[in-house]
């Protein structure tokens, strides 16, 4: 696996784009002073991957920015698209030290990486770092539940207004002052990566994002720069209820 020197755009953990989010968001100073000791960065190009399953993990991560992908291969070579990595989000388990998916990176990816026995020894001593990796391991249960039900009963709009629903959510969450109606993001993802972790055709997807642009859902220039000028329709056409539904 060949990685690279990450070019990161800020000095410090406080200047992060993922600071509030990531599980070092609670950390006071000295003890973002540890974690800086046993931290690296590193990017990866657009289809590099991080880590195979089954690999050996020396490392624990959160994605500082880009999107990668978690894919299962079964045994006659078959090949599964199974969960998203967006910005913040923690790749690795503290206590595994295997690989369970292929990580790979759909878009130029950075992360933030921790030494994995160190980090494993910062969590005993600093409990809230641990309060905060519960959380998002929680939080990303959930997730999981719902996109099970996404998956199995929600038509094929229904499916992409949930996933153009997904980003938007992330992306306003990284940006404190977003609009709370409007919302605009990159996709990133390929059509056939969408129809690949949706489990729908190509033809579908390109058929369902040019419905939702004629119907006023979204807005496109060119194929990927999405703008969603009520954040409510979006949902709504999503099929959950207008509490939230899904958890991201």
């Amino acid at each position: 696996m060949t990685l690279q020197d990450a070019k990161i755009g800020f000095k410090d953990c406080s200047d992060c784009p993922i600071r509030h989010r990531a599980v070092c968001a609670r950390c006071e100073t000295n003890e973002l002073e540890l974690l800086e000791k046993i931290k690296y960065y590193r990017s990866y190009e657009a289809g590099q991957t991080v880590v195979w399953s089954g690999d050996q993990m020396d490392f624990v991560a959160s994605v500082v920015t880009g999107i990668a992908a978690l894919t299962q291969t079964m045994e006659d070579g078959r090949t599964q698209m199974v969960g998203l990595l967006l910005p913040s989000d923690f790749v690795g388990r503290p206590g595994r030290n295997v690989a369970p998916y292929d990580v790979t990176a759909t878009t130029n990816l950075m992360m933030c990486c921790f030494r994995k026995k160190p980090f494993e020894e910062m969590m005993q001593a600093t409990p809230h770092i641990a309060q905060r990796l519960l959380e998002m391991t929680l939080d990303e249960l959930d997730a999981a539940r719902e996109w099970m039900l996404l998956l199995g009963r929600k038509t094929a709009r229904e499916k992409i207004a949930s996933l153009l629903m997904i980003i938007a959510r992330r992306e306003a969450s990284l940006n404190v002052s977003a609009d709370s109606d409007v919302r605009v993001f990159d996709l990133p993802l390929t059509r056939e990566a969408m129809a690949n972790y949706l489990g729908l055709t190509l033809e579908t997807v390109s058929r369902q994002i040019s419905a939702l642009r004629k119907d006023g859902v979204i807005m496109l220039e060119g194929k990927r720069h999405v703008t969603v000028p009520d954040f409510q329709r979006l949902q709504d056409e999503t099929g959950d209820d207008s509490d939230g539904g899904m958890l991201f």
